[in-house]
């Protein structure tokens, strides 16, 4: 393909891009598809035919570029020679940029007063076409570092409130084809950190994070890094957005909204460890105010209604091991910050709540989810033997928490070691050595 037609198609891509300054997701799209879009929305849709072609162009699909609704579509077929173009065009602003930049800083150090300077229209100019080019690359190929690198450096010379949106903007539209890539969430963060001190609506923008992330993932299944973002954004939320006032069930709002998200993805623990900081979020803003004679008992209960709800899920989704590490994320805190040591009261709490079970109590309900789950109900399926491996497991870790924490249990008696030792021999005889590593634990032979 000839160099004029790889120019005319990004000068395509570019002119779509500024006519419709809220297109907002782009998509690749086989060139065999354009037809079935055109009829599903009629003739009146925007495609490479609506926009001045030459000859050549139409000879690489037919179609090219489709737009309607703020949707972008560009052909496969012309990714190539659309990259090609761009990183051309992109490359050559960025030198003449660094050369005009450079030389203006020479110019200023000199001491002559006849030496006449670059104008600054010229530099403006350049500046735009490095941002209308880079801008360009990365829809074409989201990692390349160059290009983001240089928007930032542009965006913080200019402090520009309207440019630090359009750096989020722009990330809406990477993230949207290619949702799991790290240079975009990176850019999302470092745009959020610089103008958190600066703008007064950073509660919406962190609103509008959050649900975008929410959307991202019911999308993109298994989004580490989009659920990383989310749990960044948890140290931008001031109390009163985790907390509601209305009543205690409805008083975390922000965790309430992902677990109806977590019930019908139980095997993504990036929604688990989201809630995780969430839940410790919420627990450092009750211990700040307990210091000050806030009660804990609501948090007790908070604490126990999770607890509660990720034992039901344990039982009714077989094996899946994101469950149990919630789980030990949940005991860890219970047994630091609630379980009392001399088994009369939580720490945090003037009284006992109904909410909040003793140390005794909570082990032996600790022991009863492990004896309902180690027992492997059918071999022929592995997710039994997974939930009897995790649940073994689980239980071991606990024992080993409970003599760090030192309450004084008498944990040994209580796990019936011999019924422990078969359940785990018929869960996994192939691992006896943790059968070993518990009776060390437990300080018996």
């Amino acid at each position: 393909m000839s160099e004029s037609i790889q120019w005319n198609l990004l000068n395509q891509l570019e002119y779509i891009l500024e006519s419709d300054p809220l297109i907002d997701e782009v998509g690749f799209i086989h060139p065999s598809q354009f037809d079935v879009l055109n009829e599903d929305v009629g003739s009146t849709s925007l495609s490479a035919e609506s926009i001045s072609q030459s000859a050549d162009t139409t000879n690489i699909s037919g179609k090219v570029f489709w737009s309607r609704d703020h949707k972008l579509g560009i052909s496969t077929a012309a990714l190539l020679p659309l990259y090609k173009a761009a990183k051309h065009a992109f490359m050559d602003s960025l030198r003449q940029y660094k050369m005009h930049t450079g030389l203006t800083e020479v110019r200023d150090e000199c001491d002559e007063v006849n030496v006449p300077k670059c104008p600054s229209s010229s530099l403006t100019v350049l500046e735009k076409e490095v941002m209308k080019h880079s801008k360009a690359i990365l829809l074409l190929s989201c990692d390349f570092g160059t290009a983001w690198n240089f928007r930032k450096k542009l965006v913080s010379e200019q402090q520009e409130y309207s440019m630090f949106m359009e750096e989020l903007l722009l990330s809406d539209l990477v993230l949207s084809y290619s949702p799991k890539s790290e240079r975009a969430w990176s850019h999302r963060r470092w745009v959020i950190k610089v103008i958190a001190g600066k703008c007064s609506n950073l509660q919406e923008i962190v609103d509008r994070e959050s649900e975008f992330v929410k959307k991202l993932a019911e999308r993109s299944k298994m989004n580490y890094r989009a659920w990383n973002h989310r749990c960044w954004l948890v140290a931008y939320m001031p109390v009163g957005q985790v907390l509601s006032a209305h009543n205690f069930l409805q008083m975390f709002h922000e965790l309430n909204k992902s677990r109806e998200w977590a019930v019908l993805n139980v095997a993504d623990n990036s929604c688990f460890h989201y809630r995780a900081r969430l839940m410790l979020r919420i627990l450092e803003a009750f211990l700040n105010k307990d210091e000050n004679g806030f009660s804990g008992e609501e948090l007790d209960e908070m604490w126990k209604d999770e607890l509660d709800w990720i034992e039901k899920l344990i039982k009714i989704y077989v094996g899946r091991e994101a469950l149990w590490l919630h789980r030990r994320f949940l005991s860890s805190c219970w047994i630091k910050h609630f379980a009392s040591t001399n088994h009369r009261k939580p720490r945090h709490s003037s009284k006992k709540s109904s909410g909040t079970c003793d140390i005794d109590r909570f082990i032996d309900n600790e022991l009863q989810l492990f004896n309902s789950c180690a027992t492997i109900i059918d071999s022929h399926f592995d997710d039994y033997q997974a939930q009897a491996t995790y649940a073994a497991t689980y239980i071991m870790w606990l024992k080993k928490q409970i003599q760090v924490e030192s309450l004084g249990i008498e944990f040994q008696r209580k796990l019936q070691v011999s019924g422990l030792k078969m359940l785990l021999n018929n869960a996994c005889p192939e691992k006896a050595f943790l059968w070993d590593c518990l009776l060390q634990l437990c300080g018996s032979e």
